[in-house]
């Protein structure tokens, strides 16, 4: 099944390194036969000791090199600059290089909070000197292919942007604390420039999403929905996109957080406020500066929410090792700070976004005998995409099987995979979830 593992030639670093581990242990499998565990030198693992022992080292050294590379005191450290390329990859004149790169990476060590994150400087610097004066330029004089055109500039930065703001809501910041007014007032303005609406994502993702993980009170769970239906996929869309002003608020007053409500109402409707106030000023201005990425962007939290919560095991469904899911693919972890590490976010909300592959590798073991699912090659939206096809061919060798699903053959994949997808009924819900 090795075969099947895609390398695809911008995967970050750390992916690349984890990826040819993981597609080793698939080539060393050995089944597991738990009863002669304790016959022929066999481990309960069912590998031998010579077999344990080779894997070992492997992975030790790998745990080693990838703590290097987050660590600013190892000589292998390297700062996160660009989505593009990393530091070993940007290859600049020495002039250049001398007197233009080295002393923006040491200025942006010192503005940004960890020392690995001078790409948001960098995203922050691109968001400043192009989204904002095109915003304000389309007010001032306004056409319609500079409107579209800069549409299109906001899609391509909508997901870097998002999950920038991920990193923000769950540090309180991403800047130095030297910074700290800038730090929190700058998503004021680009907040609703990348379609989100103030502090709304603060208020469900980290107040509301992290405490109820998926489960039979989060709005944005997807337990009760055939997650292969597009009918239900819609459903779920259209519950969030028309009601979540509404749904949010009343979540937290049920649950007996009423000023947290009050707050997350203020913010959605103050927003709203100033929408109808700038269409009434300018319209064709504000539909392609703000409401255009507004419904894109609440189609894209949706269509990745659906993908990173589709397959929930039926035996544990409150486990965060088996409601999420790990994608190792160029789109979630080069452009979007490594969001393809979902369950390990899960696990550690604070954890740092450099951390997670580390952390991935260190405790796979876990993640192999929690049976969690691991896909390649794929991100959340095409995930979503393949899913609503029932297209279960392409995510099966998409999966990244480890454990015992290393055993499994396709069809058992794909059996594996629908099974994951189905919803839970009320009753199961009861008994299952721990928490409601």
């Amino acid at each position: 099944m090795a075969e099947h593992i895609v390398f695809h030639p911008q995967l970050t670093k750390a992916d690349a390194l984890i990826l040819e581990g993981l597609r080793q242990d698939i080539k060393e499998y050995t089944p597991k036969k738990e009863a002669l565990s304790s016959q022929n030198g066999k481990r309960a693992n069912g590998k031998t000791e010579t077999e344990v022992n080779a894997s070992q080292p492997r992975d030790e050294d790998l745990l080693r090199h990838l703590q290097a590379l987050n660590n600013p005191k190892d000589a292998h450290f390297e700062p996160s600059v660009t989505t593009n390329w990393e530091m070993d990859q940007i290859k600049l004149p020495i002039f250049l290089e001398k007197y233009v790169l080295r002393p923006y990476i040491r200025i942006g060590q010192s503005i940004v909070r960890v020392e690995t994150d001078v790409i948001m400087l960098t995203h922050l610097l691109l968001y400043f000197s192009t989204s904002v004066p095109s915003a304000i330029y389309l007010f001032y004089n306004f056409n319609w292919i500079h409107g579209i055109l800069h549409f299109l500039m906001q899609f391509t930065y909508m997901g870097s942007y998002t999950l920038l703001m991920h990193q923000h809501i769950h540090m309180r910041g991403v800047l130095n604390k030297k910074f700290a007014l800038f730090d929190h007032l700058y998503p004021y303005i680009t907040d609703p420039l990348m379609g989100h609406t103030w502090n709304s994502y603060f208020y469900h993702h980290v107040k509301h999403h992290h405490v109820e993980g998926n489960g039979p009170n989060d709005l944005s769970s997807t337990i009760r929905y055939q997650r292969d239906s597009l009918l239900h996929f819609l459903h779920y869309f259209g519950r969030f996109f028309f009601l979540v002003w509404a749904d949010l608020p009343i979540y937290f007053v049920r649950t007996g957080k009423t000023m947290t409500g009050l707050k997350a109402g203020f913010w959605e409707f103050s927003n709203y406020a100033m929408l109808i106030t700038l269409f009434n000023l300018h319209r064709n201005a504000t539909i392609c500066v703000f409401l255009m990425p507004l419904l894109l962007m609440r189609f894209g939290l949706m269509a990745g929410n659906w993908g990173q919560h589709a397959f929930v095991d039926d035996v544990e469904p409150d486990s965060d090792y088996r409601s999420s899911i790990t994608l190792i693919d160029v789109a979630s972890n080069r452009f979007c700070y490594n969001d393809g590490y979902h369950t390990s976010h899960h696990l550690n909300p604070l954890r740092h976004w450099r951390e997670h592959p580390v952390s991935f590798h260190k405790t796979k073991q876990t993640y192999a005998d929690q049976h969690a699912i691991v896909f390649h090659d794929i991100d959340y939206f095409m995930l979503t995409i393949r899913l609503l096809m029932k297209d279960y061919k392409t995510l099966a060798k998409c999966l990244v099987p480890i454990g015992d699903q290393i055993a499994l053959t396709m069809d058992e994949r794909i059996a594996m995979l629908k099974r994951h997808t189905r919803p839970f009924t009320e009753e199961e819900i009861r008994t299952k979830f721990k928490k409601q």
